[in-house]
């Protein structure tokens, strides 16, 4: 549930750049101010004489600031507007300590969250130094409430700082002082968005024992916790702790079990659950059905999702663009983008602006399919709309570029992101090491790697994989198995695919002796053999012509329990051949047949070109 927040009537945007660390230390302040000056300064805010504020600003001293702010202390809202004027000044940690135990005070606590928020990030103090640091201002302004306390840990929250959010709160309960259940449910909130969720269950446990009493969202945030771990049942069993505790479930409670379910693809106890609801007097909103929507669609089950989608307009539910996107995407990944574009169409039409989310989908599907224009017309389109592009989007367009080939407008893109503040990722890199090597700039490929690993960036299996591809592609076996053992000393743990190209590799170069032992070394090393891995050790042993040890492999992997593919026939039929053993590869090709693989031009070419009657090959037909 989200919490509900209220806006002050002040506006609080500039006290970002009012607490703000100096890059160097403060000069001493000055001897004391004057009184006349002082209290013309005083005199002016309690006539809200803010010009004269603003022109007097860039001469105040911390010290100037701190006298002003004890002086006020009584009147936070003039507090806050003070410091809003001020924006060009540095308090010191004992102005900000002052300031955020006086703003407190407000009805609102979106003003002192905010300023715990740009105090944090101004890293003008560590958390913990500065929640001691609000004991001592509390005890000089004489003020008897512990509120400001909770608001810096909401603000810490806010700014994901997990650790340190709990820091604190323990901090809190050596002083004696209880946090609201508010803050608690924001920091099981983080927890929960964070994946912590053995830091929730400490926390919820914590809450129990120091007698804070759960509110409906405490419950709601705990039911999502077990969904998330997968433990259905538990959820269910707490939200009869939830009732016992005389909190009435909501809709939000449901549609987290719901949600829940069709995350980890249990649609039908999803519905299950929808049905209860129903039962109970819950109705179900767009969120409810979004949800399940959003299951059928990944599931595939497509007809049954727009079916779901249509039975919530008729119940009266305005469709989100959340609802269409999920429809969208469904489309999307099966390859219909003429239905997809419907839907984004028909959300135009109702009023439902297509989000940022919604152009990413859309983009990705297009160069997916090869329609790089149509993307870039829709790319100006979104733009027009007012949206900026963000990480996911031009991963999505560096990516495409990338597998048409295009190495300088996937460079250009990557220019660009830089220069608006974007970092890029590991996928990033990824997709540009990919276009590198199948560019054969296998040197500016694998100097990309090492400056973005020395840079920070940890490579995990995919850019590995990536940068063997390459290597092997390139005919630089020694450098890819090199790459191979790097893996190894990073920890990150090699695939099936991993083996298959390095297998591939070494097959192309008629090394298939050492192919072998790779796929013994994938057998220590638990990993599974697929069908790729023995069709390249058949496809390798048949090209030399060593059709022995190709038919071993074949044995070997019907003892495993793989079916023989199009490959495997191919490839030993075209051995065959060669060894000029046409009536072995008829019979092959017989053999195929009757395990319904259909024989394609290969499989002809190789025979044509294997079998010295053809006359009398072609006389009796071919399958």
């Amino acid at each position: 549930m989200k919490l509900r927040h209220f806006r002050h009537r002040h506006n609080f945007s500039s006290l970002s750049a009012a607490f703000i660390t100096p890059r160097k230390p403060p000069p001493p302040p000055p001897p004391p101010v004057a009184q006349s000056t002082q209290q013309q300064l005083q005199t002016s805010i309690l006539n809200s004489q803010w010009h004269f504020i603003e022109h007097l600003a860039p001469t105040l001293t911390p010290a100037e600031i701190s006298t002003t702010l004890f002086n006020l202390r009584s009147k936070p809202t003039l507090v806050s507007k003070f410091l809003e004027k001020i924006n060009h000044t540095h308090p010191d940690i004992d102005s900000n300590s002052l300031a955020f135990v006086i703003i407190s005070l407000l009805p609102s606590p979106n003003p002192a969250v905010q300023l715990a928020k740009c105090i944090i990030s101004s890293r003008l103090v560590s958390s913990s130094d500065f929640f001691t640091k609000l004991g001592e201002s509390r005890e000089k302004l004489n003020v008897d409430s512990s509120i400001c306390y909770d608001y810096w840990i909401r603000g810490l929250c806010q700014l994901k700082k997990a650790e340190e959010g709990l820091k604190c709160f323990k901090m809190m309960n050596k002083l004696g002082f209880l946090p609201k259940v508010e803050t608690c449910n924001d920091m099981l909130s983080l927890f929960l968005r964070l994946n912590f969720t053995q830091m929730a269950w400490v926390l919820y446990a914590e809450m129990f024992n120091l007698r804070i009493s759960s509110n409906t969202h405490t419950f709601n945030i705990m039911i999502n916790v077990l969904c998330k771990e997968g433990k259905f049942k538990k959820a269910m069993e707490f939200v009869g702790f939830m009732e016992i505790a005389g909190f009435k479930p909501n809709v939000v409670t449901y549609n987290t079990i719901v949600n829940g379910y069709c995350s980890k693809g249990r649609i039908e106890s999803a519905r299950k659950i929808f049905g209860e609801m129903k039962v109970r007097g819950i109705y179900p909103d767009s969120y409810t059905y979004g949800s399940i929507i959003n299951g059928l669609c990944k599931d595939g089950r497509l007809d049954e999702g727009v079916e779901f989608f249509d039975k919530m307009v008729e119940n009266g539910l305005v469709p989100t663009a959340v609802n269409y996107n999920a429809l969208i995407d469904g489309f999307c990944n099966k390859g219909d983008l003429e239905k997809a574009f419907c839907y984004r169409d028909e959300m135009i039409k109702k009023g439902v602006a297509p989000t940022l989310s919604t152009y990413n989908v859309l983009i990705h599907s297009l160069f997916m399919e090869g329609k790089d224009g149509t993307a870039d017309s829709l790319i100006k389109e979104m733009e027009g709309n007012g949206m900026k592009k963000d990480d996911i989007t031009y991963n999505i367009l560096i990516n495409g570029y990338c597998q048409s080939g295009n190495v300088k407008k996937a460079f250009e893109l990557l220019d660009e992101m830089l220069v608006e503040g974007i970092q890029p990722t590991r996928v990033t890199y990824t997709s540009l090491i990919y276009v590198l090597s199948k560019s054969k700039r296998m040197k500016e490929a694998a100097d990309l790697f090492e400056k973005v690993t020395r840079n920070g960036v940890t490579p995990d299996l995919v850019m590995f994989n990536a940068l063997i591809n390459g290597h092997c592609v390139n005919g630089n076996m020694e450098q890819a198995l090199l790459v191979l053992r790097e893996m190894e000393r990073r920890k990150v743990r090699p695939d099936e695919v991993t083996y298959n190209t390095l297998m591939q590799g070494l097959c192309r170069d008629g090394k298939v002796e050492e192919a072998r032992k790779l796929l013994d070394e994938m057998k220590e090393r638990g990993i599974s053999p697929d069908y790729i891995s023995y069709n390249t050790l058949i496809s390798g042993y048949s090209k030399r012509g060593d059709m022995k040890d190709a038919f071993k492999v074949r044995d070997e992997m019907f003892d495993i329990g793989f079916n023989p593919t199009l490959l495997t026939y191919n490839a030993l039929i075209q051995g065959l051949c060669k060894k000029k053993e046409g009536v072995l590869a008829q019979e092959l090709l017989k053999e195929m047949v009757d395990r319904g693989i259909t024989p394609d031009d290969n499989t002809y070419i190789s025979l044509v070109e294997g079998i010295e009657d053809i006359e009398n090959f072609i006389e009796k037909g071919t399958p």
